[in-house]
């Protein structure tokens, strides 16, 4: 069982190449090398496998406050999990059940919400996707400051608020309003709920 990511850069034509192509680019070899783990075509599309499916979600979310970082860009993420029946050097040539999900997610639930997920378990599938719908009310509007926050947040997860002011230089009540803004508490109570239901479908 693993999981793939399939995405794409919203108003990625309004926004330099060199922006958020870097970015996009720096934070997907954080999870692993390429073309083997990930893939960047057709521009501005990519593909990424997170081996430990319980980590999908939290995987998306380090791209998005990453992209979201650069005023005026956002980022579409459907979410795969499944087997992986066949395996190649290069992620955009393997297939299996990860990858035919992910594709459906991306191609059908991403016209309406910007992130989505299609999973073996379809009751665990209508109770994430309504629940990322909610999340993303906040995550979409996401400000540079916001996004900033959660992935810095996100990246110092033992850190304290002060020491999260000391690596963004500004003060701990600025990072507390960022946060609440951000919806940083609520999302990671989501992520966990996401590890605990796909924890749980994986062990039956």
């Amino acid at each position: 069982m693993t999981s793939i990511l399939t995405g794409d850069i919203i108003n990625s034509r309004k926004s330099k190449d060199d922006l958020w192509l870097k970015a996009l680019k720096e934070t997907l070899t954080y999870f692993g090398e390429s073309p083997k783990y990930w893939q960047i075509y057709r521009g501005d599309s990519f593909q990424l496998e997170i081996k430990d499916c319980q980590n999908a979600f939290l995987s998306a979310l380090k791209i998005k406050s990453i992209i979201k970082m650069i005023d005026g860009v956002d980022v579409r993420i459907g979410i795969g999990i499944g087997k992986k029946e066949f395996d190649t050097d290069k992620i955009t040539e393997s297939n299996g059940e990860a990858f035919i999900n992910s594709g459906f997610a991306f191609d059908n639930y991403l016209k309406k919400q910007n992130l989505a997920i299609k999973s073996p378990w379809q009751e665990i599938d209508k109770e994430l996707n309504i629940a990322f719908d909610l999340a993303l009310l906040t995550m979409d509007n996401w400000t540079v400051n916001s996004a900033e926050v959660f992935k810095t947040s996100l990246e110092n997860e033992t850190a304290t608020q002060k020491e999260i002011a000391a690596i963004l230089g500004i003060t701990q009540g600025r990072v507390s309003e960022r946060q609440k803004r951000a919806g940083f508490e609520q999302v990671m109570k989501l992520d966990k709920h996401f590890r605990e239901l796909i924890q749980l479908r994986k062990g039956l």
